[in-house]
């Protein structure tokens, strides 16, 4: 029998709710249908056009979860981002995905996708992947919480993010049988793969898309990278210097990694990214040295970064500039910790003057 006519035996569930993170949905559904298999969407009602979290699903359900029956299904793939928040909230769609691990059906979870199954109680004692934000969660379901792009236990597969899409998918495709160079699928462990250019194939970010969100990092790092090297000629506090001077040291290193991303797609940084520390210089000379303000603008430049990269981190499924923002957001979060540390310890000693609440009278309405 083929790879295509073992896949057509198969039938498989995706769940949807409004808000689903859009890729997550998009390259399960999209690679299971490329592949043959019976691919049933499944909602709470099929009455309604489910949206996507950014705006590029608009997707009918071909059944709810209060008329299926897991015993009819190989497997059922939960997709991320806010719909798991509501599919947990469904009596109906909890059941039916307790009932298919019960009954051994392989069952995928991505990024958020896990709340569905600390709502099932199926994490006990169980190893297991998730967004990282919901890590504690996880572990407080009983789940041993491994960091790693795709964790299999049994017949539970989960992943952490739209970067880990074409794993998950080709774990998921090989445990139905439709896998390995007979299909042209490379290995769920090959680190080498092209993971990228199959996402992509499937529904996922194109090398356009990755391009653009690598260029809007270096962008980021060579402006904060100027900014802070200012800051730190500046500063006349010691303390202030040293984590300056480690920030833009580690900004210096992931600029590195970034170009060196640019060049494996054979693309140069974008105008905005080789004029970003330009500005950042031009705006530093129009800017005082008052210690506070140097304090603040500091903490204040870490804290848009953080929130930045976090957004970019979870936009592609590229997972090798996923990883790069990912190590980008960690550095950028214990550095903002550090700052955020030395604050505090000036403002304790009055070194810093927090600004006073407005003492205007309330406007009664």
């Amino acid at each position: 029998m083929t790879a295509d006519n073992k896949a057509q035996t198969k039938r498989v569930a995706i769940l949807i709710e409004n808000g689903v993170e859009d890729s997550e949905f998009l390259v399960p559904y999209n690679a299971l249908k490329q592949a043959n298999f019976d691919v049933v969407v499944l909602g709470s009602r099929t009455n309604e056009k489910y949206a996507g979290k950014q705006g590029k699903v608009a997707q009918q359900a071909d059944g709810t979860t209060s008329e299926s029956l897991a015993e009819e299904f190989d497997a059922v793939i939960i997709p991320g981002g806010m719909a798991p928040d509501t599919m947990r909230t469904n009596p109906n769609t909890v059941q039916f995905v307790k009932e298919a691990f019960e009954q051994g059906k392989i069952v995928a979870a991505v990024c958020h996708g896990p709340q569905l199954l600390i709502e099932a109680d199926l994490l006990r004692g169980k190893n297991a992947t998730g967004f990282l934000a919901i890590k504690t969660d996880m572990i407080n379901a009983g789940a041993n919480y491994i960091d790693e792009p795709l964790v299999v236990d049994g017949n539970l597969i989960t992943s952490r993010q739209p970067g880990d899409l074409a794993i998950f998918t080709t774990a998921i495709l090989a445990r139905l049988g439709y896998g390995g160079k007979a299909v042209g699928l490379p290995e769920e462990t090959d680190e080498n793969a092209e993971w990228w250019k199959l996402a992509n194939a499937w529904g996922g970010s194109t090398q356009s898309d990755i391009v653009q969100g690598v260029n809007t990092a270096l962008a980021g790092e060579r402006y904060a990278c100027e900014a802070f090297q200012n800051y730190a000629e500046k500063t006349q506090d010691s303390d202030l210097r040293s984590l300056l001077t480690e920030i833009v040291q580690n900004k210096q290193h992931h600029i590195l990694a970034l170009e060196k991303r640019l060049n494996d797609f054979g693309e140069k940084p974008s105008i905005p990214a080789q004029i970003a520390d330009k500005y950042a210089k031009l705006k530093a000379s129009m800017q005082g040295t008052d210690e506070t303000f140097l304090l603040r603008s500091t903490l204040g430049d870490l804290q848009t970064g953080v929130v930045d990269i976090n957004n970019l981190r979870a936009k592609f499924t590229d997972p090798v500039s996923t990883a790069i923002f990912t190590q980008l957001e960690s550095d950028l979060s214990k550095c903002e910790q550090a700052v955020a540390k030395l604050f505090r310890a000036r403002a304790g000693s009055e070194e810093i003057k927090a600004p006073k609440p407005s003492t205007s009278p309330a406007v009664k309405m």
